[in-house]
């Protein structure tokens, strides 16, 4: 990664310019370093209805990948030689919006940079009493969102049913797996990479059964935690996991497509799923989900998950890395599995 920052302004006055993170070439393959740089851009003076936010935390997540690269999605890619965006939450150090107070905590859209002008009517002012403030970021912020969508209506759970969720010690899925219990789920299997991680899953997540896909045959380990087959899986892998489930749903048996983040560096077509035929006789639903076409259930996400996490029911884990010259690296480090729960970095204290 390249720079060409100064020193961070004194925090004690308003800033006039911040650092950024800038897509500086898009990767082909697995990002490198020289993918993004580090810059410095001068504020804007606030329009009415803007606030400017000192940001604390930001997220990196896997649908990044697909913005770095120039082809039609559902958001638009990332431009080059201009800051990435994605989730973050700061304070408001300064307001010309009537309903956002300065001191307030925010969530927007305006991530990889250190302060941020951001439209009034795109941010959201959080409650931090209850829970740590960037818990907004994970378990109450999109990627706890798409676990209990995937789990209550992509591939509905039901009482008694036999659950698998790979990627299961990261940032959906380790909250998937206690979803699925909640929603009445008899036996729950996550699979994750490497012996550290797969101990996670039943020491803290709930798990019943883990899978350590890097151990291999994982058909075989999947036929061992689950004899009688499965009835639900939640795909953040795509591959081989999803064959492999596909091999092991029993008739009329769930599957929520919702990521596939085994093939986002990838830089020839993926093979697919040779047993596709085996779905059509067993009756299987395979239905994908974007997160953006449900925000509109996060006040029923936030109101059950707020509570189980005060009562000790639903527990989460961070991976954190310190500064805004290092999010490049742990957006890395996430495409490659590094993280345990939801990665995000810290900006400022």
């Amino acid at each position: 990664m390249t720079s060409t920052a100064p020193a961070p302004a004194d925090k004690s006055v308003l800033p006039t310019h911040t650092r950024e993170i800038h897509l500086a070439a898009r990767p082909t393959g697995e990002p490198t370093a020289d993918a993004f740089a580090l810059a410095t851009a001068p504020l804007p003076e606030l329009a009415d209805g803007q606030v400017l936010v000192r940001n604390r935390w930001m997220s990196v997540d896997p649908y990044m990948r697909g913005r770095m690269n120039d082809v039609p999605s559902y958001m638009p890619p990332f431009a080059l030689d201009a800051p990435l965006d994605g989730s973050a939450l700061g304070e408001v150090v300064a307001s010309r919006a009537a309903d956002i107070p300065v001191g307030a905590t925010v969530v927007h859209f305006l991530g990889w940079r250190e302060h941020a002008v951001v439209d009034g009517a795109t941010a959201t002012v959080v409650d931090t009493t209850l829970v740590p403030e960037q818990a907004y970021l994970g378990v109450l912020g999109a990627t706890g969102l798409t676990a209990y969508v995937a789990l209550t209506d992509t591939a509905p759970v039901r009482e008694g049913d036999v659950v698998f969720v790979s990627a299961a010690a990261g940032a959906v899925g380790s909250v998937a797996g206690q979803i699925a219990r909640k929603l009445g789920a008899r036996t729950v299997i996550g699979s994750a990479g490497g012996p550290a991680k797969a101990a996670a899953l039943t020491a803290d997540f709930g798990y019943d059964a883990a899978l350590d896909h890097r151990a291999g045959d994982l058909a075989a380990q999947l036929a061992d935690a689950a004899p009688d087959g499965i009835d639900v899986y939640l795909d953040n892998v795509g591959g081989g996991h999803l064959q492999a489930a596909i091999g092991a749903m029993r008739h009329g048996g769930r599957i929520a497509l919702v990521g596939a983040i085994s093939q986002y560096n990838a830089t020839e077509p993926a093979t697919g799923p040779n047993n596709l035929y085996y779905a059509a006789g067993q009756e299987i639903t395979l239905r994908g989900m974007l997160i953006t076409n449900h925000l509109a259930r996060f006040p029923e996400w936030i109101g059950k998950a707020a509570e189980w996490l005060a009562d000790g029911s639903l527990r989460t884990k961070e991976t954190v890395v310190e500064g805004l010259e290092n999010a490049p690296t742990a957006f890395r480090d996430m495409m490659r599995g590094a993280n345990t729960g939801k990665m995000l970095v810290r900006l400022s204290a």
